[in-house]
């Protein structure tokens, strides 16, 4: 087998991602294209896709625009599959989650988050920073997955605190 086919091979198996990225605009593209070739590499297809590049652009986007405040940082991006759920997690080592009165934004990033996922927790990380965790179904009949092994995203599987848990 060639190298080009092992990659191919390799990609194709390929069921999480762990990548690191400055916290700079063009970031946000490179970090949503590699979580939504993911995705599509675990089943998402139309509709569901789309809500998972619209949920990871707001994340990053977020990320790039509050957590280091003109400062330079990195934006950690994480995903995965379990049965039936697609797992994103984006996280900064930046000042963590608060209301700034000086905001860029306009204030509707997590509203879209949450209402494009089938569930979002945000977590304070106890290193800095905040982290999102995003989950999406990926069975058809929205059902969520019974047993779900630990694995790279397993801390995203079970929140730490229901208060931190919203579903649509």
């Amino acid at each position: 087998m060639s190298l080009v086919e092992t990659t191919r091979v390799t990609e194709r198996r390929a069921t999480t991602l762990s990548q690191s990225y400055p916290a700079t605009p063009t970031s946000v593209r490179e970090g949503r294209g590699a979580v939504v070739a993911l995705a599509a590499r675990a089943g998402a297809r139309g509709e569901q896709l789309e809500a998972i590049a619209l949920a990871c652009s707001e994340a990053l986007t977020n990320a790039v625009v509050h957590a280091y405040q003109g400062a330079a940082g990195q934006i950690h991006v994480s995903a995965g599959v379990v049965p039936g759920e697609f797992w994103v997690l984006v996280a900064d080592d930046g000042c963590g989650l608060r209301a700034h009165t000086d905001s860029p934004g306009l204030g509707f990033g997590l509203k879209l988050i949450a209402q494009s996922s089938d569930g979002l927790s945000i977590v304070k990380r106890s290193c800095g920073g905040t982290e999102l965790r995003m989950r999406f179904n990926l069975s058809s009949d929205g059902a969520l997955a019974e047993d779900q092994p630990r694995g790279s995203v397993s801390s995203a599987c079970a929140p730490a605190s229901p208060r931190f848990w919203t579903t649509r």
